[in-house]
């Protein structure tokens, strides 16, 4: 079905680099016409006419039904590829580091699944399999709603989000012949970080992905304590907000080397003495801060890479294949669990109404009908 806004926003439609399969279904082609979209026939089984069948075994049905499911979606995940979800500050490199990761993956001949979902860049330097400009045209959005930049680009953003049960499709697709997919993010981290696009994206992922997420850190500039520790604010709000394995990466280190913050990270009095030298009521803030942080910086993971030598990447991967085992044996079991309720409830329900259907039709002779 066509969103509300009508055909005009979504005006470019191009095959989707890389893959001429993969496309993003339901968008207006050139002449006008729609994309043809493969449809499933679901065919479902009839109703035994069974009177004896009561609430507590459909149930019970139910939930050995999705204890298999889960068992089997846990299997299915030790051979899917890692997602990798790129987000950070304006300037940070976050399209630069998916070239470079790009580019290494190609060198070792497995080249990663590459998605854009930054509707307002105008050029990737690399070549994205999925790009929501192919799907949503941002500047049709801000003329169709009368928005400004930021408003037309969370606007793309939600738009493309209704859809993006087809992107995930569009992945499991390609999971056979794949170890990683990389989302690069907008650059204002606020329209993805806490947006309802940026919610759908993430959870769609991890529900069906090993899942990982990399805050991308501006190390130059982040050799000033207080950028630093506004750095470390957003990536702990990140990690409660997706509850996801997160993974700090210091880029740019050719320019300026990350050593430094790792030691404020081990050692807050060290911190405390570079806050000090500049002396104010943010430094004092700092200092405070440093000390709630201390406990959330042990079990951060951290890797420092440069996206333009390419200095990094190999320690970039043994990280995030030590946060893919993380997702593995914590955040799975947890997601499974959560499952395994939702469709208990589910089939409890469903047994409810159907008795209290019955009831409904039952005659005076109490024969029931179905």
């Amino acid at each position: 079905p066509r969103l509300c806004c009508g055909p005009d926003v979504f005006g470019r439609s191009r095959l989707v680099r890389g893959y001429s399969s993969d496309r993003v279904s339901q968008t207006p082609r050139r002449d006008g016409t729609m994309a043809e979209t493969d449809t499933n026939e679901v065919v479902c089984p009839p109703v035994a006419r069974n009177e004896q069948s009561s609430r507590s075994s459909l149930a019970a049905s139910a939930a050995a039904d999705a204890a298999t499911s889960a068992n089997a979606s846990a299997s299915d995940m030790t051979n899917k590829p890692t997602v990798a979800i790129v987000i950070g500050m304006a300037g940070s490199g976050k399209t630069s580091l998916m070239q470079r990761v790009n580019a290494y993956k190609h060198a070792q001949g497995k080249p990663p699944y590459m998605i854009n979902l930054d509707p307002a860049v105008t050029s990737t330097p690399y070549d994205a399999n999925v790009d929501i400009r192919d799907t949503v045209d941002y500047k049709n959005v801000m003329k169709e709603y009368n928005l400004g930049p930021n408003g037309g680009i969370l606007t793309a953003s939600n738009l493309f989000a209704t859809r993006f049960d087809q992107v995930i499709n569009l992945c499991e697709k390609r999971s056979d012949e794949l170890d990683n997919i990389f989302v690069d993010t907008p650059g204002q981290i606020e329209i993805f970080t806490w947006s309802a696009s940026g919610a759908i994206v993430t959870e769609s992922f991890a529900s069906a992905f090993p899942t990982v997420v990399l805050y991308v850190v501006d190390t130059p500039r982040s050799t000033n304590p207080q950028a630093f520790m506004s750095n470390m604010l957003q990536a702990v709000s990140i990690l409660y907000k997706t509850r996801l394995p997160l993974i700090v990466v210091f880029n740019k280190i050719d320019v300026a080397r990350h050593e430094t913050m790792l030691r404020w990270m081990e050692d807050f009095e060290e911190f405390h003495a570079a806050v000090d030298e500049n002396p104010s009521f943010a430094s004092d803030l700092s200092r405070s801060l440093s000390l709630v942080l201390d406990a959330f910086y042990k079990g951060l993971r951290v890797a420092g890479v440069s996206a333009m030598t390419g200095e990094g990447m190999e320690e970039l991967f043994e990280v995030i294949a030590r946060a893919r085992k993380e997702y593995m044996d914590e955040y799975l079991p947890e997601l499974l669990e959560k499952r395994e309720a939702r469709q208990a409830e589910d089939a409890a329900r469903k047994a409810a109404d159907l008795e209290k259907l019955r009831k409904d039709v039952a005659g005076e002779t109490g024969k029931v009908v179905l």
